[in-house]
């Protein structure tokens, strides 16, 4: 150990002895503060103005494309070959290195100094990009420390591993800058061989485990695991092992064949140990972020045990002709795997095999316009050579159906997890994120778990609103539109409908709802509703204004009534006829999603509502959940006219101004539980126009989930919300950034400067 101190020692003499050494650390300080201070002086800005910053303010200055960290990754590669280029070229140019052969020193000896050196340099590197971390301890209110710190260890295991590349191509060449140039090609060959033969079943886990590229990305944010770590030390491992054989090789004189199976013992032991510390049991895993915001949530988790040891199966079933074929094509093989990763850590045996296969795409019925004359064969054949696959890989339409009818689903990318005999579907969306998320995965899996699952019922025969049809005051997208990620079928529960008239009421459902009858309902069909309310079962009722009639005798009991006329609001913007009640921290209550949007003041949106009254003096207790603003909302008693002129406030014709609540709650202890009914004074709210409504800031999307989710006592959609962050101001002012910026922009690297050149003068007189 002491001849490697001794060379490490040797070599960071020599790095400091020349200018390009504290040239870099220069550059790196000056590319640091600059980057720091630009994103903290834009936020201080903002707040001066006024402003608040949403989301974690950590996490942008540092970790965002615009932050330190995203900065300093995409040049780091720039910075490394400059200081490995001469580690062994330089002795073997100027014919040292033959001193070193020749003196009691052994080869690995010259090799961990000089890589030591090299760790001495980058942990200086690191330290220097530690002075804004510690920095930001005091100027970022609350910062997440540990995903900082986290952070800190990828830079450093990073510089760590293109250290060790840089030295190993230092030993292949007596030319420094071919060693550099060397090393460039090196690192952008690892970064890019991640992607290279991804098709291939047996390469493609060896191509990704050499990817260099997105190794550190845990890391950064916060979650540290055994493999990436185990990745980095395999990585020094095989280039020191290839350096000490090289330069052995050129001291000894051995045959090829032994000279090469070093050189493949190096490799082929790297490679083991890579594919054993994937192994998804193998991986340990740390999470540094505050509050385990790189960790499953505890609901998911608590589902995730109650599978057990059970194997869970999730085929995936990929149409080459379908909208989403990039999710589950043979080259997306490892991208799912990262996607299925933070649920393999606590459950091993999930197996993800994939299907392929062609079939008509629903979702695109104007597809054969495009091959007109063509067979589907002919189209899938012309889809398959433009992406170079071979259709021997895809199943016919033919023997599809014998395995699977994927018709209701559209024949889209779709997923079907298998356990204990039980299966369930879970989907891809049309939205930016794609990818199911943690609540919908968790309702899949606990639809595994549960012999029933809450079936909201939706009551027909009265020209209600429908759930299977998209017209904008229809109920398809709220309910059971597969490719919307919120739908209450991709949340969990199970939806259908039922005849007033001609069925029973179940008793076993989560809830039922009467949503705009346009006719009145028999005396039959009455009694059935009362039956049912009188059991204590859940039920929403929807009205609509015009709709008093039909919905007021049945409401009475309960102690709410439609009130006569319409809301109207005032807006330079939108329609009188559209409200935009707040929502009431009662509402809030029911959703941990729906609380942060209380608290932002989001607001529902109601197109044609009425009002509410209510009194609950007698078996239930009823509160509201949707408030109007007493100052720009009203009743209006008589018609609603907005085609002509301006509507406006006449009390002389009954309008009446006050908050007014368009949608209640009930509650009453009945049958040993406690029955929930909620009644709204419209029905548009849950219909698909407004919940694709994008000109206001409306919660209508959460407030529906929220009122389902009361209905069935929480039991879904699963609550996967997480802590807000606390990191979300800057405690500067853009002053207090612009003197900042002569500290660390012009003082600190003067400071280098004037060191480094007083030692380089210094030592140029001795």
């Amino acid at each position: 150990m002491k001849t490697i101190f001794r060379i490490a020692k040797t070599e960071l003499r020599t790095l400091f002895y020349s200018p390009i050494a504290w040239f870099l650390m220069i550059v790196f300080l000056i590319q640091c503060g600059a980057t720091y201070l630009g994103v903290m002086e834009a936020i201080a800005r903002d707040q001066d103005a006024g402003g608040k910053f949403f989301g974690s303010v950590g996490e942008f200055v540092f970790l965002s494309n615009r932050g330190v960290l995203g900065g300093v990754m995409r040049n780091l590669y720039l910075y490394i070959p400059l200081l490995t280029m001469g580690l062994i070229s330089r002795e073997t140019s100027s014919g040292t290195i033959k001193l070193l052969y020749t003196s009691p020193i052994r080869v690995r000896e010259i090799v961990f100094g000089k890589f030591l050196a090299m760790m001495i340099y980058s942990l200086l590197l690191v330290m220097i990009f530690g002075i804004f971390v510690t920095s930001s301890m005091f100027q970022i209110k609350s910062p997440d420390t540990g995903m900082l710190f986290s952070a800190m260890l990828g830079l450093y295991l990073l510089l760590c591993a293109y250290s060790a590349i840089g030295l190993f191509m230092s030993c292949l060449t007596t030319y420094q800058v071919v060693a550099a140039v060397c090393t460039f090609v090196m690192i952008g060959l690892l970064s890019y061989v991640g992607t290279l033969w991804q098709d291939i079943a047996f390469v493609r886990n060896l191509t990704y485990f050499l990817s260099i590229s997105g190794r550190t990305g845990n890391m950064l944010l916060g979650l540290i695991t055994s493999k990436d770590v185990i990745y980095f030390l395999a990585i020094v491992y095989l280039f020191l092992g290839l350096s000490i054989y090289k330069l052995k090789a050129g001291m000894e004189s051995k045959p090829a064949i032994v000279k090469t199976g070093r050189y493949a013992f190096v490799i082929v032991s790297t490679l083991a140990v890579g594919y054993f510390s994937s192994i998804p049991s193998m991986v340990g895993y740390y999470d540094a972020s505050r509050g385990k915001q790189r960790t499953l949530t505890p609901n998911a988790q608590k589902i995730i045990k109650e599978l057990g040891d059970a194997p869970l199966e999730v085929t995936a079933y990929n149409n080459l002709l379908g909208r989403h074929w990039d999710l589950g094509s043979p080259d997306s093989y490892n991208r799912n795997l990262g996607r299925w990763e933070p649920y393999t850590r606590f459950k091993h045996n999930i197996e993800l095999k994939t299907v392929l296969y062609y079939d008509s795409s629903y979702e695109n019925p104007g597809m054969y316009r495009y091959y007109q004359g063509k067979t589907l064969d002919q189209i899938a054949k012309q889809y398959a050579d433009s992406r170079d696959l071979s259709m021997d890989q895809f199943k016919t339409p033919a023997e599809m159906r014998k395995v699977i009818n994927l018709k209701p689903e559209l024949n889209r990318y779709v997923m079907q997890l298998k356990y204990k005999g039980k299966t369930t579907f879970l989907r891809v969306f049309d939205d930016n994120q794609e990818w199911p998320g943690e609540t919908e995965v968790s309702a899949a899996f606990k639809r595994l778990l549960q012999a029933k699952m809450p079936k909201i019922v939706f009551l027909t025969g009265h020209l209600e609103r429908s759930i299977n049809k998209l017209g904008d005051r229809e109920y398809k997208v709220l309910t059971n539109l597969t490719t919307f990620r919120n739908s209450l079928l991709n949340q969990g529960f199970d939806v259908d409908t039922l005849s007033l008239e001609s069925q029973d009421i179940p008793t076993d459902i989560s809830a039922l709802v009467l949503a705009d009858p346009k006719v009145a309902i028999t005396t039959a069909g009455m009694e059935k509703l009362q039956r049912y309310v009188n059991n204590g079962g859940n039920l929403l009722v929807a009205g609509e204004p015009g709709k008093q009639a039909i919905l007021n005798p049945f409401l009475r009991q309960l102690g709410v009534q439609l009130m006569d006329g319409i809301l109207v609001q005032t807006s330079k913007d939108l329609q009188p006829e559209l409200i935009t009640p707040y929502l009431t921290a009662t509402v809030a209550s029911f959703y941990p999603a729906l609380a942060h949007s209380h608290h932002d003041s989001a607001m529902a949106s109601m197109p044609r509502a009425t009002a509410l009254s209510y009194s609950d003096t007698g078996a239930f207790t009823i509160k509201p959940l949707l408030v109007t603003d007493i100052r720009n909302c009203w009743l209006k008693k008589d018609n609603l006219v907005t085609d002509s002129a301006e509507v406006v406030f006449l009390p002389e014709r009954g309008d009446e101004r006050k908050s007014f609540a368009t949608a209640v709650s009930l509650t009453r202890k009945i049958n040993n539980k406690e029955q929930r009914i909620i009644v709204t004074g419209d029905a548009d709210f849950m219909g698909n126009a407004e919940l694709q409504r994008f000109n206001l800031r409306n919660a209508n999307f959460v407030f529906n989930t929220a009122l389902f989710s009361w209905l069935s006592y929480g039991e879904f959609p699963i609550d996967s919300t997480r802590p807000k962050p606390e990191d979300t101001a800057v405690l500067l002012t853009k002053d207090q950034v612009k003197f900042l910026r002569i500290i660390y922009l012009w003082v600190l690297p003067g400071i280098l400067l004037a060191f480094g050149a007083i030692l380089l003068i210094r030592r140029k007189r001795k």
